[in-house]
């Protein structure tokens, strides 16, 4: 059961990243300004070096290896949440995904050094450190746009208001979280939430922009237990377009 509640984090944490890092890439070469270009294209380059770690954890619980992992399943056999697998839209969207996401990420690598799992608790002090600078990335903008003109402010709220709902889903409970806690494996996904409320609305506090945590919001669920939108498989076809036409191709 142990092993199950560890394979379990593990792959939707790695999904996570994965998914999200190839959605991320695809503004390399169409940002709206080279600063951005090349920022998203960095931190789209972690998220999928994160996911290769995890995926090299998953292999030492005896799961497949991490190319095998990465690239050879269905999109129903995937556990990232449904909200990083949405195409990447203006650049609002992106940049408030980007904001709740690595937010959320910087607080699990953080709860995570503790973990009873070794080789996850040695990996999140590591990676913990090159979050917090994709966190530094997203406050900024998000402090600066959402005190700006009229327009930018406009256009942010649309998105934190569509994409809330949608990052609820990253903390959909495991079937396992009752073990994974007492496991000391990681401290579940309720703690996790209430931090990230916490860091989000500090800085929202900062803007102009308004957002009601308490409201009657319906969490986007599904991902983690294979149930994803139509932009998955798709995204799942470019990203094994390598993998199909030479099987022995690395990473």
């Amino acid at each position: 059961m142990e092993n199950q509640a560890a394979k379990e984090l593990l792959y939707k944490m790695a999904d996570d990243a994965l998914i999200i890092g190839h959605r991320n890439s695809e503004w390399t070469g169409i940002g709206p300004m080279l600063e951005e270009d090349i920022s998203f294209s960095s931190m789209a380059q972690d998220k999928i070096g994160h996911s290769w770690a995890l995926f090299k954890i998953l292999n030492k619980l005896g799961e497949n290896e991490p190319d095998i992992v990465a690239f050879t399943r269905n999109a129903e056999q995937f556990h990232n949440c449904q909200m990083v697998e949405f195409p990447i839209g203006e650049y609002n969207f992106s940049l408030v995904r980007h904001f709740f996401f690595d937010l959320a990420e910087y607080h699990r690598y953080e709860m995570l050094e503790d973990s009873s799992l070794g080789d996850l608790a040695q990996l999140a002090r590591k990676i913990k450190g090159e979050i917090k600078y994709h966190v530094l990335h997203a406050k900024t903008w998000m402090k600066n746009l959402g005190n700006s003109t009229e327009e930018a402010v406009s256009r942010l709220q649309g998105s934190l208001n569509e994409l809330y709902p949608m990052a609820l889903g990253m903390f959909e409970p495991s079937p396992f979280e009752d073990q994974i806690v007492s496991d000391g494996i990681f401290g579940g996904e309720s703690e996790l939430m209430s931090k990230w409320r916490s860091s989000v609305m500090e800085i929202i506090d900062q803007t102009q922009l308004e957002l009601n945590i308490d409201g009657d919001w319906n969490p986007l669920y599904g991902g983690r237990s294979g149930v994803h939108t139509e932009h998955l498989q798709p995204l799942l076809d470019e990203m094994s377009e390598v993998v199909r036409t030479d099987p022995a191709a690395e990473w």
